[in-house]
């Protein structure tokens, strides 16, 4: 089967390789499919998932249908398909006319409207590469081609995101909304959708401005500037893996982003809960380290012993490890965090297949 089928030549980017199940080391796959078994039946049958309050549909909807995506199940077949296509037209069908996808009229959704946005076009970005129909192929281009124009006139000044549109927000932006609308325009021009080159380059210099002299990015620019003491962790490791994701591998920027993780974010006994965001932190931070898989720190850092060097080997076996030993035993869950099961099952289940490589925004 030819999976995400792309258009090679306006995104200059490869074809995703199929669903490798075999690449997940065997001892994780029974935590694998709890967990996938949990989010089957945790969807509500017009097609969404919610968090903790019936909050954020959209956002727990594209993340529960991503964690889905990335088993290898498509709209078409697989064993989670009617799972996905019941998420695909749920969302479609909350495509606004402005391009904005996401329900304006539900109260947890209209104070944060940008983050159910972004991550709804990392999801259908990722099921418009495989979508050989037609005529649905067409729907879910127009989508994302006013999501990706709606992403563009909701930027700040500064060349970031908040929590709603730059108009709605007073021109408020912050890092995390920032990250997740970069690596939605990242899936979409993966998958052949024009995205305008500024865009991207302006929220890359808001990155760059958010970070401190130590290589850490702070919460917000629209309070002055990156001061040293304000680097957010959980914040760094997403700007990581949105320009891993991107292909930058070598630049300066990259790489001071890293070096202040591996400081920050212990990937050993010691960093289990020892900071907020744990789910978020390495729901991003696992993407980042498995594109360096195991040579790639010392690639970028010769100079570094080798028992100091980050590799996906390491962090796989320890993280790893960690995730299926908190992973409710009753249903399959992990019920970590405030936001609730959906999230953070979805989470851990996109750091648990990361080998899987079947979404492009993901490989190596």
């Amino acid at each position: 089967m030819k999976r995400f089928l792309v258009l090679a030549l306006l995104a200059a980017l490869a074809v995703a390789a199929p669903a490798r199940a075999d690449d997940l080391p065997a001892k994780y796959r029974e935590t694998v499919n709890k967990g996938l078994s949990y989010l089957a039946k945790a969807q509500h049958r017009d097609g969404h998932w919610e968090a903790n309050g019936s909050q954020y549909p959209t956002s727990m909807t594209a993340l529960a249908g991503l964690a889905l995506l990335m088993e290898g199940s498509t709209m078409r077949e697989g064993k989670y398909a009617d799972n996905v296509r019941r998420a695909v037209d749920w969302l479609v069908d909350r495509s606004q006319r402005n391009g904005m996808i996401g329900n304006p009229n539900n109260f947890s959704e209209a104070q944060r409207y940008m983050y159910g946005h972004g991550f709804s076009l990392l999801f259908l970005a990722s099921v418009y590469g495989e979508e050989e129909d037609g005529e649905r192929r067409k729907k879910l281009e127009d989508i994302l081609t006013r999501g990706v124009d709606f992403v563009g006139k909701a930027q700040t000044n500064r060349g970031g995101w908040g929590y709603v549109s730059a108009a709605d927000g007073q021109n408020f932006d912050e890092g995390s909304v920032t990250i997740t609308q970069l690596q939605g325009l990242r899936a979409a021009r993966n998958a052949g959708i024009v995205v305008p080159k500024k865009v991207i380059d302006d929220a890359v210099k808001y990155l760059e401005k958010c970070t401190t002299p130590r290589g850490g990015v702070i919460y917000s620019l629209a309070h002055g500037n990156a001061a040293v003491g304000g680097e957010r962790p959980p914040l760094t490791a997403a700007a990581v893996a949105c320009a891993f994701s991107a292909g930058e591998y070598n630049g300066d920027l990259a790489k001071k982003w890293l070096k202040f993780c591996q400081t920050s974010i212990p990937v050993d006994k010691s960093g289990r809960d020892s900071f907020g965001h744990w789910e978020y932190t390495h729901f991003y931070y696992a993407q980042a380290v498995y594109i360096l898989g195991d040579e790639g720190f010392a690639k970028l850092f010769p100079q570094s012993p080798a028992d100091q060097r980050l590799t996906w080997g390491k962090y796989r076996e320890t993280v790893f490890d960690y995730l299926a030993s908190r992973q409710n035993a009753s249903d399959g869950s992990w019920s970590q965090g405030h936001i609730g099961p959906v999230f953070t099952t979805a989470c851990h289940l996109v750091i648990l297949q990361l080998d899987n490589a079947t979404l492009p925004i993901f490989q190596r």
